[in-house]
């Protein structure tokens, strides 16, 4: 196993989660858990996808299949499923994991920009 994927404890609390590998038909699929892990390290490096190291599998499958369980709300189902089960367990303090999307814009003068009759500009 390579830094930063999937452990194998990580993976079967995941795998249970993720739609069922397709069917053995025409050419064989690519492992889910190959898939992720170049999900996960095309969003931790933040690199584009033809970055990606062939480890992982053609950068079209693993694209596609992002692309896919996006649309499908697959993540979306995994991070709740995955919350409601350490909430069960009482592994999560509400006051202290949770998630937020709020996005608050400043004005351009907050935000450095050069303002007339500033020192220097």
């Amino acid at each position: 196993m390579r830094r930063f994927e999937l452990t194998d404890a990580q993976w079967e609390q995941i795998a249970p989660l993720l739609p069922p590998q397709k069917p053995h038909t025409g050419r064989p699929a690519v492992d889910h858990r190959q898939v992720l892990n170049g999900m996960l390290w095309i969003l931790r490096t933040g690199a584009p996808w033809e970055d990606l190291p062939a480890r992982y599998g053609a950068v079209g499958t693993v694209s596609s299949r992002f692309y896919r369980w996006r649309k499908a709300g697959v993540f979306d189902r995994v991070l709740q499923r995955l919350q409601a089960q350490a909430d069960a367990r009482g592994d999560l303090d509400w006051d202290l994991h949770f998630v937020d999307a709020t996005v608050v814009r400043a004005h351009q003068h907050a935000a450095g920009a050069r303002r007339s009759g500033a020192i220097g500009g």
